[in-house]
């Protein structure tokens, strides 16, 4: 029997289309944030046996047209935009690419704490309209510094080791994490109001929540250190936009590198834009090759699994608590 696996976005990388087409399987590509109405009827139509989330939503609507779906699969570990519960109720796992992504994750976030620490987008810019800031330009160096990681995953702990040649103190907040890695310099630290307040650079490395939506907002921005930089590389929606483009225009706080945003993509008037202290990326942390292909590899090897009715690593199904439950 063919099995179909659909794409929520573009072809997977070489090596995993490789793998698909090695068993077979018909691998369905669509538009790169479909309209929900045109992959709806992409779904309906198909009748997928798998779908990989690259981009955009995944509703309860979309998992139900399908009455052969078995498996929804992140490409990547943010799963917010898939309805994990309507999945359970069909018996469907959704899992994420566990790890797959996240040195590349970790490599970008180091980059943008660089960014934003010596205005290198802005200067460019300004540079290539023509003029010439060697007089006036005025970064900081991270040597020395304090970097705050709000979660503590994968990716956070890639990014503290990434730091340690800086002899930064790195202060961890995580009231999920059972125990802290053995990182040299690493600390944790159990008030979040407290992090806030002792670190020079903050970075999110956390899961979407309904509990921390809007996690930093005009209170945590004003506890913030003065010329501190916020750094994120999780979700657009774990910050109040409006709260940030205030903070950064009135100097609140020195700087910020986002990779993600919400909506995505971000409106073209977002008051964050005219800034000169905010350096902006289109969510491609992960967009490495190296990263594209273990995670086009894993969610593929994961769907090769479900059909042959092997059992799942647990850690990469993030709704089978609603299983059990």
């Amino acid at each position: 029997m063919t099995r179909t696996l659909l794409l929520t976005g573009p072809e997977l990388a070489a090596d995993a289309m490789a793998l698909a087409a090695a068993h077979g399987i018909r691998v369905l590509p669509t538009t790169p944030y479909a309209p929900a109405a045109e992959l709806l009827a992409t779904i309906h139509t198909e009748q997928p046996d798998a779908i990989i989330v690259r981009q955009g939503q995944l509703s309860a609507e979309m998992i139900n047209a399908s009455q052969r779906l078995a498996l929804v699969a992140k490409h990547g570990v943010g799963y917010d935009t898939i309805d994990i519960q309507a999945a359970a109720a069909r018996g469907v796992p959704v899992t994420i690419a566990a790890g797959a992504n996240a040195q590349s994750v970790a490599e970008h976030a180091f980059a943008l704490m660089f960014s934003v620490a010596r205005q290198t987008a802005w200067l460019d810019a300004r540079l290539r309209a023509g003029h010439w800031d060697k007089a006036s330009a005025n970064g900081v160096e991270l040597f020395g510094k304090t970097l705050g990681l709000v979660g503590l995953g994968a990716i956070g702990s890639i990014l503290a080791g990434l730091v340690a040649p800086l002899r930064m103190a790195v202060k961890v907040y995580d009231p999920y994490l059972k125990a802290l890695p053995q990182i040299p310099g690493l600390e944790r630290e159990t008030d979040f109001e407290r992090l806030l307040e002792q670190c020079d650079i903050i970075s999110l490395h956390c899961p979407l929540t309904a509990d921390n939506r809007h996690l930093f907002g005009q209170a945590q921005f004003a506890r913030m250190r003065p010329g501190s930089i916020l750094i994120n590389t999780a979700r657009g929606e774990l910050i109040d936009p409006h709260a940030l483009a205030s903070a950064l225009a009135d100097g609140q706080i020195g700087g910020a590198g986002l990779d993600t945003f919400s909506p995505e993509p971000p409106e073209a008037s977002s008051p964050l834009w005219g800034l000169p202290n905010l350096v902006g990326t289109p969510h491609v942390g992960a967009n490495t090759q190296e990263a594209r292909d273990r995670v086009g590899l894993l969610a593929v090897q994961q769907a090769l699994d479900v059909w042959a009715g092997k059992a799942l690593d647990p850690r990469v199904v993030v709704n089978r608590h609603l299983f059990s439950a």
